[in-house]
């Protein structure tokens, strides 16, 4: 049975449309069409720099605190040839992140480099004291961490007692107590000077491997070892995927890395592991975008953290060949579909749940939900669907054992969800177990026996932060489109404008269109013809996983449509295609 603690009560939510609207000091730049000086300017671009992708403006590495002291601590390993294991969190940024820590260690004349990744289910998440005992059974002389150890606070202890080093790369929000690490390269950190505090793990480590380059060069190793100097654009494939699987926000800096490994990927340039995963997904290279990588890509990786083992992932990525490679991204779907099966199964419990106590007016601000059958790996993306369908911020909890339950987090625009936890924590300290994250997402552990008052703490703590007003289900669309605008040159306009991400989001249209036909396809999609008026062209579109008993509706003659331009390439013929988010009866 699903437990659900009502907490506070407030309104249901209503549906709201808003519209993107340019800056005061907008872009007015006549050297972008008109439409892109609107898109850019409602994403806060002021300026043609600011969107200035060149490689060289990439934000150098000097600015980041520790990074120093982590160069010269891996120029040692590396004069003595010490054993290094890499520590990797269980997600996609945690997979492409060690890959690229293996590769360019590899690459730069390191010998004994392994690596190990927490098996969720058993050590749960970081460098623990426990998988520092696990670490140690190989007798590693230097831990690195990827993608995690920022809180790690009592693992780095336990390996300085047995004297490991340990070499820490995270971007996850700090505690007021850092590790006791050799470095501590973060730009969340405080005293940390690096201008982009987005990062992902993958970028971290990248700029890591980017020092210690340049202070192999300043110090003739390369030279002196016979090597060939690399060429660390060869990781930005790495990079690109593991950025927009994390879904950090797409500053300039993150744009840079993104935009770089997209033209590698694209220009095949990949490695196996990724080219693999494609040919999974049925991607096409030169039609990649940065949402082909955050929605075919970073699932089936996160597939193997989630259900198995992210060594499976790992080893895709490291592929030296692509038939090694196909293999495993074959079992990496087998896992990806595994986990939809589960989630569709854990989602419909929990929106049941939510249906049959008849709450609509009582559902509180905060939502905790808990079902003894449910599974770890896979409470992250329902409480990302749950908080979808109710927009309120939804915490997903599983039990570990008997005793534990691990929740994960997700949140509303205008709710910091770690600083959520962080408080009830100072107010309620035997409530939580221990927590991290940042903004819109984080992950807790609680006393089974807290369940009911930790909700009602939740829900309690969200109240102070949030009103009726933010929990109403919002379209943030960019307005509607001209019938000149609506053709296939502007699809391709946009597809080349990006990269699109996380705060700074791929164009949402919204329109009202005649219905010249439509039908349902594998079930379950609405296959639409659609014209803005009458003399206006035709126009195909599709809107994915509608609701069956309301559409077809051959009733409806117009729709309000909220929708993404997109490119439908069949036999290399290429066609304007509408992406439909979101749509309903006009009048």
């Amino acid at each position: 049975m699903v437990e659900f603690c009502s907490g506070v009560p407030l309104a249901n939510s209503t549906l709201m449309t808003i519209h993107r609207r340019p800056l005061s000091n907008c872009l007015t730049d006549t050297a972008f069409p008109l439409l892109l000086q609107r898109l850019y300017s409602a994403r806060g671009i002021q300026s043609a720099s600011a969107l200035d992708l060149t490689i060289s403006r990439l934000l150098p590495f000097t600015q980041l605190k520790g990074i120093d002291n982590a160069v010269r601590r891996l120029y040692q390993a590396l004069q003595q040839q010490q054993r290094i294991l890499i520590v990797a969190d269980f997600d996609a940024d945690g997979a492409t992140s060690c890959a690229l820590a293996i590769t360019a260690l590899h690459s730069v004349g390191a010998q004994y480099v392994t690596y190990l990744v927490p098996n969720r289910f058993e050590y749960g998440y970081g460098l623990t004291p426990e998988i520092v005992d696990v670490a140690a059974q190989r007798q590693p002389q230097l831990i690195i961490t990827v993608d995690n150890g920022i809180s790690s606070v009592d693992g780095v202890e336990r390996a300085n007692q047995l004297g490991i080093d340990v070499i820490i790369t995270d971007h996850h929000l700090a505690a007021s107590v850092l590790p006791e690490a050799v470095a501590i390269v973060n730009p969340n950190q405080v005293g940390d000077e690096f201008p982009s505090k987005h990062l992902a793990g993958v970028g971290v480590i990248f700029y890591v491997m980017l020092a210690l380059r340049s202070y192999l060069r300043e110090h003739k190793w390369f030279e002196t070892q016979g090597l060939a100097v690399p060429n660390m654009a060869e990781l930005l494939d790495l990079v690109c995927l593991g950025t927009v699987a994390d879904v950090v926000p797409l500053d300039q800096n993150n744009r840079i890395l993104v935009e770089h490994g997209l033209r590698r990927i694209r220009a095949e340039k990949n490695r196996p592991g990724i080219q693999a995963l494609l040919h999974i997904a049925n991607r096409q290279n030169c039609d990649l975008t940065a949402s082909d990588l955050g929605f075919a890509l970073g699932p089936r990786l996160n597939a193997a953290g989630r259900l198995e083992d992210m060594s499976l992932g790992i080893e895709c990525l490291l592929a030296k060949n692509f038939a090694q490679a196909l293999t495993l991204a074959q079992r990496l779907d087998e896992l990806n579909r595994q986990r939809r099966d589960i989630e569709a199964t854990m989602q419909q419990q929990a929106t049941d749940t939510l249906a049959n106590l008849q709450l609509t007016q009582q559902l509180p601000i905060g939502l905790c939900l808990h079902d003894a059958r449910w599974h770890q790996g896979v409470i992250g993306i329902v409480a990302a669907r749950i908080k979808e369908r109710t927009y309120r911020p939804t915490i997903v909890f599983a039990s570990v054992d008997n005793n534990i339950l691990k929740g994960s987090a997700r949140s509303v625009p205008g709710l910091h969800i770690r600083d959520v936890l962080d408080a009830i924590a100072k107010r309620h300290p035997e409530l939580i177990q221990k927590f991290g994250g940042h903004a819109m997402a984080a992950g807790l552990s609680i006393d089974s026996r807290h369940f009911t008052l930790f909700s009602e703490a939740f829900a309690t703590e969200v109240a102070y932060h949030l009103t009726s007003h933010d929990l109403q289900d919002c379209v943030i669309s960019d307005g509607g489109l001209t019938k000149e605008e609506l053709q296939l040159a502007t699809a391709e306009l946009l597809r080349s404008a990006g990269p699109w991400g996380q705060q700074f989001p791929e164009p949402l249209f919204d329109d009202i269109f005649e219905i010249v036909d439509q039908y349902l396809v594998s079930g379950k999609h609405l296959k639409m013809s659609l014209r803005l008026s009458a003399d206006s062209p035709l126009v195909d579109a599709i809107a994915f996983f509608v609701n069956v008993e309301e559409w077809p509706n051959y009733r409806a003659q117009k729709i309000h449509a909220v929708y993404r331009l997109a490119i439908n390439n069949y036999r290399g013929q290429k066609k304007l295609q509408l992406m439909v988010e979101r749509l309903w009866v006009a009048a």
